[in-house]
């Protein structure tokens, strides 16, 4: 994957991830500080966790100006226009789906081009998916979507765990639009069919 793709798919990723992020500062009534550092913080946290694990530092994040103006810039359109996206309910969990398979990819090559191996190159693409929305529901006094029985976390790993194989093998980088088919299809059925992990025995859903 060239590194200009890669460079894209990773901007957008975290604009699709820093509007999820804005819209639930929003309806906490945050002011407008506390809504573009919630929108940074999702956008940018499951990033910076896999940089700093795979000793790139400092992060993109804070080495390229880009990473820090394109959530700012999303969260204040979200501020300022948050009767649309509150109305886009369905969209924006669509375009959630959509940011944790750019990130699950991403986050896996850029983990496998720092020499991880198959296994962990995965899970840090996993990781590179959820890190920033468990961060958005921890500060928010949520708990996190991966913790409630969502299948979110599954779908992040099987798309990474696919680009990692990709990557690895050497194959042509179409082959990574299928990695992150992969995880959106899996997310976005999960939504429409209520599709959940098991809970222990007992419980409300178990």
């Amino acid at each position: 994957m060239s590194e200009t793709l890669l460079l894209v798919l990773d901007l957008a990723g975290i604009a699709v991830f820093a509007s999820t992020g804005a819209l639930v500062g929003v309806r906490k009534e945050l002011d407008v500080f506390g809504v573009a550092v919630l929108a940074m913080i999702t956008g940018l946290g499951g990033g910076v966790l896999r940089d700093v694990l795979i000793g790139a530092v400092p992060p993109n994040a804070l080495d390229d100006w880009r990473y820090l103006v394109v959530p700012f810039v999303t969260a204040l359109v979200v501020f300022w226009f948050h009767p649309v996206f509150g109305r886009l309910e369905r969209e924006v969990m669509l375009l959630d789906a959509l940011g944790l398979a750019l990130f699950s990819v991403t986050g896996a090559v850029l983990a496998g081009k720092a020499d991880l191996n198959l296994l962990a190159a995965s899970a840090l693409g996993m990781l590179t998916g959820i890190g920033g929305g468990m961060m958005r529901d921890v500060l928010s006094g949520r708990v996190p979507v991966v913790f409630r029985g969502e299948l979110y976390a599954t779908p992040a790993f099987a798309g990474a765990f696919v680009a990692s194989v990709v990557l690895e093998q050497g194959w042509s980088q179409w082959w990574y639009a299928l990695a992150g088919g992969i995880c959106l299809v899996w997310r976005v059925l999960a939504i429409q069919r209520g599709w959940s992990a098991p809970l222990p025995p007992g419980t409300l859903r178990g």
